[in-house]
């Protein structure tokens, strides 16, 4: 089996590609178009208060990475109110038309954990007024559900600390939220080699949203196509299903008709 007609949708829209990829932290946009390139991914995070995107005569991330050619997903990293990050993707839709969002709205500046009440009231706002909210949340497969329930997209939940590259940290829940959840499931933030990307896929993750553990890696174009061919062996592990885990040793080899 090949991946080739295998996909997900996300707001009617469908990716064949289950890497998205994040556009900060990078030496400059050049390097950053080059890692995106590598990765293979469809779908860019843009942190609208890090990133010009409309200023004229100014260096733009479009210029470098062709809003034709990738999806631009607008995010509302560095707020920490859901007035605020309601306020950002209003200004992202007016200047650039996007719907398609993703939501995170931070409870401290030093553990960047999701604040899970100012997140589900600025999902509730966004999604009344029409956006398609992919959200950025903590573990809990009841707040996962309740996000779910209030309408967004596709489900995020945390693997680790956002920029920590601990890896999952907690698969079990991860676990419960596939399981419930009727929407695409992306860990989002905590990965940091292509291992942790890899597992997240074998748990059955519909995709894995990255930045830190490609842009400041010791050669982030090299971590790119380790990230793409993670991504893509977790996914086909995934579907090819596992081997039963046993207490004892199993041989590899029948022992009927053995040679005495």
């Amino acid at each position: 089996m090949n991946l080739e007609n295998d996909f997900f949708e996300i707001a009617g829209k469908k990716f064949h590609s289950r890497l998205l990829v994040g556009t900060g932290k990078y030496q400059d946009f050049q390097e950053t178009a080059r890692a995106v390139e590598a990765s293979g991914a469809e779908i860019v995070t843009v942190a609208l208060r890090r990133v010009n995107i409309e200023k004229k005569g100014e260096a733009m991330l479009q210029d470098f990475l062709s809003p034709q050619k990738y999806t631009y997903l607008p995010n509302t990293a560095g707020c920490f109110s859901a007035e605020d990050a309601v306020r950002t993707l209003r200004l992202a839709r007016q200047a650039g038309g996007w719907n398609l969002v993703k939501l995170e709205v931070l409870a401290d500046e030093k553990t960047l954990y999701p604040n899970v009440i100012q997140t589900i009231k600025a999902s509730e706002l966004l999604i009344k007024e029409g956006f398609d909210v992919m959200v950025y949340t903590s573990d809990d497969p009841i707040i996962a559900k309740e996000l779910e329930d209030i309408g967004c997209c596709a489900i995020m939940p945390l693997a680790a600390p956002i920029g920590s590259g601990l890896g999952i940290q907690n698969p079990l829940n991860i676990q419960f939220i596939i399981e419930q959840a009727k929407v695409p499931v992306l860990v989002d933030a905590g990965v940091g080699t292509a291992s942790d990307a890899s597992i997240a896929m074998e748990l059955g993750c519909d995709g894995v949203l990255m930045n830190t553990a490609i842009a400041k890696a010791k050669n982030p174009i090299l971590m790119a196509q380790a990230m793409k061919l993670a991504v893509e062996a977790g996914r086909l592990a995934f579907l090819a299903g596992r081997m039963e885990k046993k207490n004892f040793a199993s041989p590899s080899s029948p022992i009927n008709g053995k040679i005495t």
